[in-house]
């Protein structure tokens, strides 16, 4: 146990210094790494949704796919399954990752906003942990979209194959991407040091299963603080890093690529911690798990790519200026679905086990 928190502070203290290093190197302010930002200008750069200024291949989201799969492999911890409730899973990535551009960053995000004197992302906080607290809830109470059962490794390759023919594309055949001219987008750190800070992320965050949602999961159900120790550390290294390169400004107004829309940061969280223990992980961790062989997450992953092009093809993600009416009747609209679903799931479940 004292080895795997080791390694959790360790994967955390990882993620925050290599937030602040890609910042300094070019990426946007206080947006370091963010998985939800990042997979939706992958969808920019493939031409699925039509925002230029926020389309481009991430390689930190390559990188860290593609090294936690070696890794895996190397130790042995990839096993291909999958199976349980694609389609709902699918959906609620969907939601999970409108949740998330409504607020306009993913809980990693989220914590590096905080650690830069974001009071936005302290909203956002209470409405995550709000929002994994009522997914726990529904967990104690028999909530599971199925157990997954074992697949052909095509399908288990599905995740490290996808990202490695964009890494491919990235490298020999630019030509076919978008590439944003103007930021966020065009913001970005060099390519070999994204892939290699990415890669540095995947294989902390593998060897140390760490997960947003999972920490505050953990605490609630099984009162284990094990998993929250990476979010404590990421911030405190952000938090020491942002006061050094002078990026620390305190309060709610003047933030970079933030709102002050408090009523739907909080909601828009709330809704991305509730999708995030339904589906059994943050856009991190269903990252990870894909890279591992799990198609479920997968799935959830391509749930969240379709999620970023219904937000940006529908007028839903925020900005600078505020939420836009679409982002905010989506975000009730997914309160509604993933409550429906947690309901009746957990209904179906337990009268499974009452025979």
């Amino acid at each position: 146990m004292i080895g795997q928190r080791k390694k959790l502070l360790v994967s955390g203290a990882l993620l925050g210094l290599s937030s602040i290093i890609l910042v300094v190197l070019g990426n946007p302010g206080n947006m370091g790494l963010c998985i939800a930002c990042f997979l939706r200008d992958i969808v920019g750069a493939l031409h699925i949704h039509p925002a230029q200024n926020v389309s481009y291949m991430r390689p930190e989201i390559l990188g860290i796919v593609l090294a936690a799969f070696i890794v895996s492999v190397m130790k042995k911890e990839f096993r291909p399954r999958g199976g349980s409730n694609p389609v709902l899973r699918f959906l609620l990535g969907a939601f999970m990752m409108i949740g998330a551009l409504v607020f306009l960053g993913c809980p990693v995000r989220m914590v590096l906003r905080l650690a830069a004197g974001d009071m936005n992302a302290l909203v956002a906080l209470i409405g995550f942990a709000l929002g994994v607290a009522a997914g726990s809830a529904f967990l104690n109470q028999g909530f599971s979209l199925g157990r997954s059962r074992r697949l052909h490794v095509a399908f288990g390759l599905a995740s490290p194959v996808l990202f490695m023919i964009f890494l491919f594309i990235l490298l020999f055949f630019p030509v076919l991407l978008v590439f944003g001219d103007a930021s966020p987008a065009a913001n970005h750190a060099p390519v070999i040091a994204s892939l290699f800070f990415g890669a540095v992320v995947g294989v902390s965050s593998q060897r140390s299963r760490m997960c947003m949602a999972g920490g505050i999961r953990d605490l609630i159900l099984l009162r284990d603080p094990g998993l929250i120790m990476a979010p404590i550390a990421m911030f405190v290294v952000a938090l020491v890093g942002n006061l050094v390169i002078g990026k620390f400004n305190l309060g709610f107004a003047s933030q970079p690529i933030a709102h002050t829309e408090g009523v739907w940061n909080f909601l828009s969280m709330f809704l991305v911690g509730l999708c995030a223990v339904m589906l059994g992980g943050c856009p991190l961790r269903q990252l990870i798990l894909s890279s591992e062989g799990d198609f479920d997450a997968f799935i959830t992953v391509i749930g969240l790519m379709a999620g970023a092009a219904v937000s940006h093809n529908f007028s839903a993600a925020s900005s600078a200026n505020g939420t836009t009416a679409n982002g905010r009747l989506l975000v009730i609209v997914g309160l509604v679905f993933a409550f429906a679903v947690a309901v009746i799931v957990t209904m179906r479940n337990r009268r499974k086990e009452n025979g």
